[in-house]
């Protein structure tokens, strides 16, 4: 198993992972990079098209992870400010301190995405695991994330936001609950 940085060259790695429909109904990983409004005008093309510049704009977004040659994981993360939906002040995952959602040294980790087959198999830690060195490296001060407590089970799709015993494990601390359930938890670099 390796983790690599999503760059242009992973593209297709990308697209195999996410497949026709895009991950979750479509996604392609917008939900907390545009607006609700954008994203319900959106097709599922639009919103593979809008990610798609993302990656060949830089830098990467996000982590994927491999089994071999073939990409079974994927977590979003980078500055807070290139997840926007993720800052309003209505979110649980709105930030701690005022300008937070602005300063490049404060890191989000919003979204993953594992392949059916590969779920149970601890793939969510591996990714925390590398996206903190992932972070450090790239001159975060805090990462933050804003994982769900509970599910009904592993298939759930509201655990896009990952599992709190997942960030427990890697080291994060609860920061603030603002409602329950779903903490933002931080990790200080």
């Amino acid at each position: 198993m390796t983790v690599k940085p999503l760059t242009p060259d992973l593209w297709p790695a990308f697209e195999d992972l996410f497949g026709r429909q895009g991950a979750c109904y479509g996604c392609w990983c917008t939900h907390f990079r545009l607006p609700p409004a954008v994203r319900r005008g959106n097709s599922h093309a639009s919103n593979k098209e809008f990610m798609k510049a993302r990656i060949e704009t830089g830098p990467p977004p996000g982590l994927l992870a491999f089994d071999g040659e073939r990409a079974v994981g994927w977590m979003q993360i980078g500055p807070r400010a290139d997840v926007p939906e993720w800052n309003n002040a209505g979110r649980v995952s709105a930030p701690l301190q005022q300008g937070d959602e602005s300063d490049p040294a404060v890191w989000a980790i919003s979204c993953f995405f594992v392949r059916s087959k590969a779920r149970g198999q601890g793939l969510t830690h591996r990714l925390v695991a590398a996206g903190i060195d992932f972070a450090r490296d790239n001159g975060a001060r805090f990462l933050e994330a804003c994982p769900m407590d509970h599910s009904k089970d592993s298939r759930s799709v509201g655990l896009f936001v990952g599992s709190t015993r997942v960030f427990e494990k890697a080291g994060f601390c609860l920061a603030a609950s603002r409602k329950t359930g779903r903490p933002l938890m931080q990790f200080r670099l």
